[in-house]
């Protein structure tokens, strides 16, 4: 069972993981997650729970066995880093390790949402964001605009988290809907600001029409605003 498993070795861990599989998720995955070569088809949730297992012994060897053999290792790495209790220094530490092993998106993304024990430290964490968001390596700059994202949206962040999304210049595609993303996020919160940034006309088409496009998605924006973005629309010359 998934909540009595605990970490001795990393032949059983394998084991473990694979016995979690889902052939019909693990054919969708390669779908929706171009580019990596091994994915077992393990759900999020159950990654999620088993690291919390994970967490409860002895997660520093687990850690120092796991070989990013698939998708899941990687995300279940991030996970254990994200959910241990440590002191900030370690965690710090270990996050700088993780970052260039994020292969895609979704690690990526997981990865973030776990992080909430280094951002009781935000001014630290912003800190350590700055060189990520000068990184030329396309999944290095997605995790400071998604951490960005789900850290410092906030009233004493807003106007700094703005001008730091409009700077960002990176063909990646994962990059630019990255920031499409964000700031769709921004102007569900901030409307003012965000609408004072669109206007400002410093983004490339790409990303403006995206995030117009992801404004208009939102269940929280009303449908008298969705009109008004979708009038905003950069149109090809």
């Amino acid at each position: 069972m998934l909540n009595d498993f605990v970490y001795t070795d990393y032949p059983s861990l394998a084991r473990h993981l694979q016995s979690l599989a889902d052939e019909p998720y693990r054919k969708m995955q390669y779908k929706i997650v171009p580019g990596v070569e091994h994915i077992l088809g393990v759900r999020v949730p159950k990654l999620r729970a088993l690291a919390k297992q994970i967490v409860k012994g002895g997660w520093r060897a687990c850690l120092a066995d796991l070989r990013d053999a698939s998708m899941e290792e990687i995300m279940l790495r991030g996970f254990i880093i994200g959910y241990a209790k440590m002191e900030q220094d370690e965690l710090f530490a270990l996050i700088a390790d993780f970052v260039p092993r994020i292969n895609c998106w979704a690690v990526c993304d997981g990865f973030c949402s776990t992080l909430k024990a280094a951002a009781q430290d935000r001014e630290r964490l912003f800190a350590f964001l700055q060189p990520y968001l000068q990184s030329s390596r396309e999944y290095e700059l997605r995790f400071a605009v998604i951490m960005l994202m789900d850290y410092f949206i906030t009233d004493d962040s807003i106007d700094a988290v703005l001008k730091i999304y409009y700077r960002v210049r990176h063909d990646g595609y994962y990059v630019k809907m990255g920031v499409a993303w964000a700031l769709s996020v921004c102007f569900v919160k901030y409307p003012e600001q965000t609408m004072d940034c669109l206007k400002t006309g410093g983004l490339d088409d790409w990303t403006y029409n995206k995030t117009l496009q992801k404004i208009v998605e939102s269940f929280r924006v009303d449908d008298e605003t969705k009109a008004v973005v979708r009038g905003m629309k950069r149109r090809a010359k």
